[in-house]
């Protein structure tokens, strides 16, 4: 199995390699040579989650040993998770709600981020790299978060983590700047996740400065989805739900689903793909965005434009204009045409967008939500089904509905559901219609609890006594010079 650079498929590297760089030298993203086939699902039947784990991984990075990666799966997938099922599925009228938020962080990006860590270790043995990695994140508001806790006071790693001050909850900014850690760091952007992210990006693809770390005995590395270490182990949550469903008599083998997945760096529905791409059964991939609506617009136009204002929203991890993980998909697509993706990827840079014209996606349906219909959503389901959803989750249950009433299509559908409502605990108030008026985040929670009668989780409840631990603040074009100051680099003045 070799991984290829999606702007120049001659750049041929092993998964270890991949997973160290974390973005290809020419900027472009990692993608397998090849997918992958899980032949006969069947027999995959009842497996438990780690069970489906090591036929996920072990089949895109499968130089590691097979005790080495049980090792690894049982260490990530252990008793940090409040469910023994790791990611339950719960039938919520008709439709079932993949939950992906038991994690520590309570949020979907510890799925891949409890693991991410110990699969770098490896490959950086494999690698036999001696320098210290320097994990370089942006964070939309829960990457951030469970990046932190993966990699926390891990040797040989620092963590570096940049969010939009003014663009994550009050919660996911709580979690983050009370991060314990002596490895872990964390910076407010003045500015949206878009500037953070491609603040990182520019970090990458500046030489000059990597020359100058790696002499002073580092190496640059990512926890975002554009590390083709995140995006994998996201695969096998989707064969979960599809084996839960088959072990439940709720399907039959080899019958077709619909994925639901809200998203904004359009990585964890990318997983979904993949999953399909290696035979999972999937009749659609719904993509739900919110007002930020960039992805609708691509998937029903073809055109791609991030020239419009970013709008902050209730949903703060889809605020995003420039979906990273969407040009995997276009090397996909395009036929593997690398040169292709690389034009379009320097029109979006300069020109602020593209157009694709004659490429085939019809494995997707794309929708967005408007805020009203996220209030509208959470407070029926609730009232409803008695189910408290998050307002991501909340974005996907109400463009699931529109798909249906638009296709009538029946099709069994999961909906991936990304976060604790316990995370935007005023945008969930407000769906069932609390009078918030100027409590603060965590008054706004015990009268979410007092509501629902659904416990605060513990992890967040004890957010309100942990001291503030990180109060850096930069702009876009400072991220630089607070990256060396850290790891005292070069000219470390501000």
């Amino acid at each position: 199995m070799k991984y290829i650079s999606s702007r120049n498929k001659e750049n041929l590297v092993s998964w270890s390699e991949a997973m160290v760089e974390g973005i290809a030298q020419d900027g472009g993203l990692f993608v397998p040579q090849e997918f992958p086939q899980i032949k006969n699902l069947a027999d995959m039947v009842n497996m438990d989650y780690k069970e489906i784990a090591h036929e996920i991984i072990g089949a895109y990075f499968p130089s590691i040993e097979e005790a080495d990666l049980g090792s690894i799966i049982d260490r990530a997938y252990d008793d940090k998770f409040s469910r023994k099922d790791i990611a339950p599925l719960e039938e919520v009228g008709d439709v079932h709600i993949l939950e992906l938020f038991h994690g520590p962080t309570l949020a979907f990006k510890d799925m891949a981020l409890s693991i991410l860590p110990h699969l770098l270790k490896k490959a950086m043995e494999i690698e036999g790299i001696e320098e210290e990695l320097v994990i370089l994140t942006a964070t939309s508001g829960d990457t951030g978060k469970a990046a932190l806790e993966g990699f926390a006071d891990m040797d040989r790693i620092k963590i570096i983590v940049f969010y939009p001050r003014d663009g994550v909850s009050e919660i996911q900014k709580r979690q983050m700047i009370s991060q314990e850690g002596k490895n872990t760091f964390v910076i407010g952007i003045e500015g949206n996740f878009d500037d953070a992210q491609g603040g990182v990006k520019d970090i990458f693809r500046d030489r000059d400065l990597g020359g100058e770390m790696q002499g002073a005995g580092y190496r640059l590395s990512s926890a975002n989805s554009i590390n083709i270490g995140r995006l994998v182990p996201q695969i096998v949550y989707y064969f979960h739900a599809y084996l839960s469903l088959l072990r439940e008599k709720k399907l039959e083998s080899g019958q077709k689903i619909n994925i639901v997945v809200p998203t904004g760096n359009f990585g964890n529905i990318l997983a979904a793909y993949y999953g399909k791409k290696m035979g999972l059964p999937v009749n659609k991939l719904i993509c739900a965005s919110n007002e930020n609506n960039v992805l609708y617009d691509f998937i029903n136009t073809g055109l791609y434009d991030r020239r419009r204002e970013l709008k902050l929203t209730s949903s703060p991890s889809m605020d995003i204009l420039v979906s990273s993980n969407l040009e995997r998909l276009l090397y996909h697509i395009s036929g593997q045409d690398h040169e292709y993706v690389r034009k379009k990827m320097e029109d979006l840079n300069t020109k602020g967008y593209y157009k694709v014209e004659e490429l085939e996606m019809d494995d997707f349906y794309a929708g967005y939500s408007t805020e009203k219909e996220v209030e509208k959503s959470i407070g029926e389901v609730f009232d409803h089904e008695y189910y408290l959803m998050d307002p991501h989750t909340a974005v996907a249950y109400n463009v699931y509905r529109k798909y249906r009433d638009e296709t009538g299509d029946k099709t069994l559908t999961v909906i991936a559901s990304t976060a604790s409502p316990y995370k935007f605990g005023r945008a969930v108030a407000a769906g069932l219609g609390l009078d918030t008026g100027d409590l603060d985040e965590f008054q706004i929670l015990s009268h979410l609890e007092g509501r629902t009668r659904l416990a605060i989780p513990k992890a967040i409840g004890e957010l309100g006594q942990k001291p503030i631990l990180h109060k850096t603040i930069c702009t876009k074009g400072e991220m630089k010079s607070k990256l060396m100051k850290i790891l005292q680099v070069g000219d470390k003045d501000d």
